[in-house]
């Protein structure tokens, strides 16, 4: 039983019904979120006790009354919540105290719903504000259009009414009385600036790999009063990108390391992978889902369905519950694998070492990665070169520009001498034992790395790999990144790459099954496994490395010269 002084730990006065009954049904057990939305609460009383805060009641009971009536629906208590604390100013300087609306939560919950009558409202005069522009961002025309097609619709259906103070068109949407317009905007909106903007909508931030699009528009942002910027999402397949970044700003803020920000954070999604089995931890994720019977249905089928369709699964985990899953028949591991590798690495200064490298082409990607070992941990680090002159560069969305271990090369191919000379200089700290590489990848950098004294026939420190020893070592890479055995610092281009992978069963196209896997590219052309496959090639001779005590006794000894 939660005790009133719980559920009022933080409040010091009363706020709005809007704001205080939704913190108390959270607090409660009444509605069932959670960790990140009851630290949200925490962290929006924490604002909200601030003697110079104003709550605008009436600019709040009169948005929710028009957009109810104008918009024929019955507002939700997160959406009442969400309304209430956008009216939150400071008295001072009459700054909003939300300026950042951040809602992540799952599909089918109505984000866009609640995001037409409020971009709607906000530029009415009863928000009261001249020239308060709201333009909806996209990366797909479709979406973009969704909330704009929702006003357009409404005031078509009240336009008896809506024509004394609304003009229309199907791209462009202007209050009369406010001169203020809604527009739609996608990821080909190169020569837009918001110097004009009053609100910025980003809907499914998700699927942003980076930051080219969103800085079109926040270049100029927030000269209008009371600017506001709303992101809205699900959990998405895109890694290392705008959705993960925002992710790691809320749960700083929800920590309080991050204080001075003026965001309002709101994740829903579940706190465990095993509670998308439990239908009553559904809530965590999908906060309407209490009012939605439809929803509910939809969500019951697809939890059946996905026990014999893997695709089905990855969908259901991801998008309704937001918890980021890949399909287990495909991919390499999990992403909370993947980002548990994120540990910081320690003094390295002699130890036995591998290096792996790896290339597709040295028009594309080239990938260098030292491998170290002691025990079951695995420490892994390296520099990746990127050919700026290949013209399939451009699909790449990923923001490897501002990744530290990657190296732009500004000429027709990378020179295999940038490698050798990385690997060259990087060794001079460390007992490097063996390089290994593709077979068939050899030929190219064959006289870099002789001259710098590597070679599988004289010295026999060069080892050729070929796809049977990445067969046998994959077992051992899946339990490494399942036990959380590999560390790699902060290292965001080999997280990418790695999410980039999938298994492939060997032999199945063929009818021949092996049970065995290799790994190969999810897709070719713009999600690149270069990193990941060098860490794949130094992992192969690992056995040669003075380690300590491991696990893996029964790891298959590999002949390190091929002829």
């Amino acid at each position: 039983m939660v005790s009133l002084m719980e559920i009022l730990k933080c409040r010091q006065k009363d706020y709005h019904p809007y704001i205080d009954q939704y913190i108390d049904d959270c607090r409660s057990g009444k509605n069932i979120v959670g960790k990140e939305i009851l630290l949200a609460m925490d962290y929006v009383e924490s604002k909200l006790n601030n003697p110079d805060v104003f709550i605008d009641t009436k600019k709040i009971d009169k948005a929710v009354e028009l957009m109810e009536r104008y918009f024929e629906i019955s507002l939700f208590d997160w959406e009442l919540f969400v309304t209430a604390c956008i009216h939150c100013f400071y008295k001072s300087d009459d700054t909003v105290v939300f300026s950042t609306i951040f809602i992540m939560e799952g599909r089918g919950n109505g984000k866009n719903g609640f995001i037409s009558p409020i971009a709607w409202y906000l530029t009415t005069h009863y928000h009261g504000i001249k020239g308060y522009n709201i333009d909806i961002v996209a990366n797909a025309e479709d979406q973009a259009k969704t909330s704009f097609e929702d006003i357009y619709h409404v005031l078509e259906r009240t336009w008896a009414k809506s024509k004394k103070f609304f003009y229309k068109s199907l791209v462009k949407i202007v209050n009369l009385i406010t001169k203020s317009y809604i527009k739609f905007n996608t990821s080909n909106a190169k020569t837009k600036d918001s110097k004009r903007t009053g609100c910025l909508i980003f809907d499914e931030v998700h699927q942003y790999e980076n930051y080219d699009q969103i800085k079109v528009f926040t270049s100029g942002f927030g000269k209008r009063k009371h600017a506001r910027t709303f992101y809205i999402t699900t959990q998405g397949n895109v890694r290392e990108g705008v959705l993960d970044d925002m992710l790691a700003i809320t749960r700083d803020i929800l920590k309080g390391i991050i204080k001075d920000l003026r965001w309002l954070p709101l994740i829903y999604r579940i706190d465990a992978e095993e509670e998308a089995k439990d239908p009553n931890m559904w809530h965590k994720a999908n906060p309407s889902l209490k009012y939605l019977a439809t929803l509910r249905l939809e969500m019951e089928q697809q939890f059946i369905e996905m026990k014999y369709k893997p695709a089905i699964e990855e969908e259901f985990y991801t998008k309704r519950m937001n918890w980021p899953k890949g399909n287990r028949e495909l991919q390499v591991t999990e992403w909370d694998n993947i980002k548990a590798t994120n540990r910081p690495l320690p003094d390295l200064t002699g130890w036995d070492c591998t290096v792996g490298i790896d290339y597709a082409s040295l028009r594309d990607w080239a990938a260098v990665n030292f491998h170290f070992r002691k025990g079951d941990l695995r420490y892994d680090f390296g520099r990746y070169w990127i050919c700026t002159q290949n013209p399939e560069l451009s699909r790449i969305k990923a923001p490897w520009r501002i990744w530290d271990t990657c190296v732009p090369v500004d000429d027709v191919e990378i020179s295999p001498e940038l490698l050798t000379d990385y690997i060259s200089k990087t060794a001079q700290k460390y007992n490097l034992k063996i390089i290994a590489l593709d077979n068939y990848r050899y030929a190219l950098l064959k006289d870099a790395l002789e001259k710098i004294g590597f070679d599988p026939k004289e010295r026999k420190n060069v080892y050729l790999v070929r796809p049977r020893d990445i067969m046998k070592v994959e077992p051992v890479i899946e339990s490494c990144f399942n036990k959380q055995f590999f560390v790699w610092g902060d290292n965001p281009a080999l997280r990418w790459a790695t999410n980039n992978t999938k298994r492939v069963r060997s032999g199945k196209k063929e009818g021949t099954d092996t049970g065995n896997f290799y790994f190969a590219k999810i897709e070719a052309k713009s999600r690149k496994t270069d990193p990941f496959m060098a860490g794949v090639h130094s992992t192969v001779i690992e056995h040669l490395l003075d380690t300590g005590g491991s696990e893996y006794n029964d790891l298959p000894v590999i002949t390190y010269f091929n002829s």
